[in-house]
């Protein structure tokens, strides 16, 4: 007879409660650990990796009592994608076969620019996607590399990352998709549905607060006040779980005014749980449950940090067994811990595993790719063209004002370009810390690269064929090495045109100048790249600074012909790049982050208070170089025909449009920015906030208008009394192409009766373009 656990015809909710009451204490218990093999192997890619790389039983003892997860079978170590499916259905296959009840380990991946695996694709890392202004693209890209994911027999990929920028220094800002709320929510929530809809269980991380860290320092305690958190690090999180509809929640590093979050209930169940209705799962970041007892000092022992996290709301230890295991089982047993906060987390994990059909008494192991029995292909085609498409979206020109760009590929016979820099040639240049090749690959020099691209040396050649090209590296991407700036500055001389491509790279505690545990001290030019550009720009040549970067830097102090920005922008971004030089690629990105004029004016977001721009109570002017949303084309756009509502009341929205008209001679994008600002409120308020946008794709002369409806929830804010409320009075709306390039701005008044306002309320600005 079939187990009533065992079959797919009957509610999950009993199934899950059927299996549960078979289950002993340790039976339960391995539910809700995973296992990561390798763990002890090369450079640290998880922080503090080897300190708690303890010595795990033989395989069949330690998961004689089950499993809940199988870390990064794919993510460790370079691995031929068949090989890969063909040991992780041969584990699942043990793992079934040598338990009691046989239930399958859910394998999770990382995937915040692509599937972190050998041979994948990589994508432009996530503040690319920002600049792109681009939802629809970054579903489908989710999508696609979801599909590649379940290919090979992986549950769950922990993505996206939804921590809004706040202090730029942070190391892991690339993983950010920017500094506003709302286009952080947006984006967030594309990637999760197109992730989702592949199969795939979406992991948002990391709740909440962590790129919020003093100074910019990894895993720096923050000092944010609830309406801050509120209004600006909680948003993109509800945007993913009611639009996106993420199954799973990875809690953050950080300390919240001393409080960590995974021993946080009024963060993890109380909000997440109870206000917000999530029912899935919440992991535990990389030792984030042991973080409680050496760290964060909040545990005294194991156990303690065991027992503090699951009565949190942390259902899952990652990425290995130490916390939940014995230490936890014992303190249930003495009755310290209530068992049922064990039955608790245990009832998500298996409805979660039921959902996914590992607990189907027909599951089977081997993944498609593994019944195919062919090579599998991890970057085929179709995602290298999403790839190029995100990358050519994302690069943002910052300044033509001279009018060098584009340079024409025509009059190649007569150019002569110098293309020097510590990134001109370097393929690890293009892409962030999460990348395979960076995260993993650069520990294994004996194994290939596992995807085609090419260096933007080598694209430049390519799109130049006719041009002389010479180069010179000039410096390290850091140290003090200044040996090389004398040739760099010889090779430039002779130049018709200098391309000075300057930049990051990226890497893991400390390996890098960006990245996890990458942080900058200010928002200088890394290493001595600064004394570079400055040697080149003295000399009489135009010069076309390139920016290969995973944060903005400051460039206040240089004058440089012009100015193109591309934030890692993965495999196909050479090509991006040299296209957008040559004209064949018109540049619409747009600025997710601000890019400040000294090194020293940031930490500071747009989104700041009247008191925090520029003023006479301050000699020290924050005012960025390049604002948020700000990015030049090669055609030009003319917004007019501007309409919007004189009033709407407090429960209703108000309508705004334009016409958006591509006045120059190459098509072209641009995207239409709707502002708010609430002159006279109950707390301050930013002198711009961004609550609509749109991307709109033009032929010469062609238009279209732009559309947008602003519910009044959305200009709701947290109040003095901590609830969420939406206050009558007079709003000012602003319509433009950055958030200093307004063409356009109306008051309009709010009617009616304040109103309370929740979880439930209207997320997002609906535009049409006709």
């Amino acid at each position: 007879m079939l187990n009533t656990w065992a079959d797919p015809g009957r509610p999950t909710g009993e199934r899950v409660a059927a299996l549960l009451a078979e289950l002993t204490l340790e039976e339960k218990l391995a539910q809700l650990v995973g296992v990561w093999v390798g763990i002890s192997d090369g450079e640290e890619v998880a922080p503090a990796q080897h300190e708690f790389a303890e010595p795990l039983p033989p395989w069949d003892e330690l998961t004689k009592p089950g499993l809940g997860q199988l870390t990064r079978v794919f993510g460790t170590g370079p691995v031929d994608p068949l090989v890969g499916a063909k040991v992780l259905a041969e584990t699942q296959r043990k793992l079934v076969a040598n338990t009691r009840f046989g239930i399958p380990a859910m394998a999770h991946e990382e995937c915040l620019a692509g599937f972190t695996a050998w041979q994948a694709t990589v994508f432009p890392v996530p503040l690319a996607w920002g600049a792109s202004f681009d939802p629809e693209s970054v579903e489908r890209m989710a999508r696609e590399v979801g599909l590649v994911m379940r290919d090979v027999g992986v549950h769950q990929g922990l993505a996206p990352v939804l921590d809004v920028t706040r202090d730029p220094r942070w190391g892991r800002t690339e993983e950010t998709i920017g500094e506003d709320p709302y286009l952080v929510g947006l984006l967030g929530a594309a990637y999760t549905k197109g992730l989702e809809s592949s199969g795939i269980v979406a992991t948002l991380k990391h709740f909440a607060g962590y790129s919020a860290s003093a100074g910019g320092r990894n895993h720096a305690p923050v000092h944010m006040g609830p309406r801050e958190f509120a209004d600006v690090v909680l948003p993109p999180f509800e945007m993913a779980l009611r639009l996106g509809g993420a199954r799973s929640v990875m809690h953050s590093y950080a300390e919240v005014d001393g409080v960590p979050p995974a021993a946080d209930p009024s963060l993890l169940t109380d909000l997440l749980r109870d206000q917000w209705g999530f029912d899935g799962v919440v992991v535990a970041d990389y030792f984030g449950v042991s973080f409680l007892e050496t760290a964060h000092g909040v545990a005294g022992s194991p156990g303690e940090a065991g027992a503090m996290a699951l009565a949190a709301g942390v259902d899952v230890e990652l990425p290995s067994v130490r916390c939940y295991g014995e230490p936890l089982t014992e303190l249930v047993r003495s009755g310290l811990v209530d068992e049922a906060l064990v039955d608790r987390a245990v009832t998500r994990v298996l409805t979660q595993k039921c959902e996914l059909g590992l607990l189907d008494e027909d599951y089977r192991p081997e993944s498609p790719a593994v019944l195919r029995g062919e090579p599998v292909d991890l970057d085929p085609p179709a995602l290298r063209d999403l790839a190029r498409t995100m990358a050519e979206r994302s690069v943002v020109l910052l300044d033509n004002a001279s009018g060098v760009l584009p340079l024409d590929p025509a009059k190649g016979d007569t150019v002569k370009l110098a293309v020097v820099g510590p990134c001109a040639d370097d393929l690890l240049a293009l892409m962030g810390c999460y990348a395979f090749p960076n995260h993993v690959g650069v520990q294994h020099p004996e194994v290939a690269l596992g995807v085609e691209m090419d260096t933007l040396l080598q694209a430049v050649r390519t799109e130049f064929p006719d041009a002389a090209v010479s180069t010179a590296k000039g410096c390290e991407v850091d140290g003090e090495d200044r040996s090389g700036i004398a040739d760099a500055v010889a090779v430039a001389r002779e130049a018709d045109v200098v391309l000075a491509v300057l930049g990051d790279r990226a890497g893991l505690f400390g390996r890098g100048t960006s990245g996890e545990g990458c942080d900058a001290e200010d928002l200088s030019l890394p290493g001595v790249q600064g004394e570079l550009l400055d040697a080149l720009l003295a000399l009489d040549v135009p010069v076309v600074l390139v920016l290969l970067t995973g944060r903005p830097y400051a460039l206040g102090s240089y004058q440089p012909a012009a100015v193109v920005q591309a934030f890692f922008p993965g495999e196909e971004g050479a090509g991006a790049v040299a296209g957008v030089l040559s004209g064949r690629v018109n540049p619409s990105g747009k600025l997710p982050v601000q890019v400040p004029r000294g090194s020293g004016g940031q930490p500071t977001t747009y989104l700041h208070p009247r008191l925090g721009g520029p003023g006479g109570a301050s000699s020290v002017d924050p005012s960025p170089a390049y604002p948020f949303g700000h990015g030049l084309s090669y055609t030009t756009f003319e917004l007019s025909d501007f309409t919007a509502g004189e009033e709407f009341p407090s429960d209703g929205e108000v309508e705004v449009s334009c016409l958006v008209r591509n006045t120059g001679d190459r098509p072209g994008a641009e995207v239409v920015q709707l502002y708010l600002h609430d002159p006279v409120a109950s707390v301050t308020r930013p002198v711009r906030q961004l609550v609509g946008f749109a991307r709109v794709d033009l032929e010469p002369g062609e238009a279209t208008e732009v559309g947008f409806r602003l519910h009044a929830d959305r200009t709701s804010f947290t109040g003095r009394d901590g609830r969420r409320v939406v206050e009558p009075g007079e709003l000012l709306l602003q319509v433009g192409c950055s958030s200093a390039d307004i063409r356009w701005e109306r008051s309009v008044r709010l009617t009616g009766e304040p109103r309370v306002v929740g979880h439930d309320r209207v997320l997002v600005t609906p535009v049409s373009t006709n």
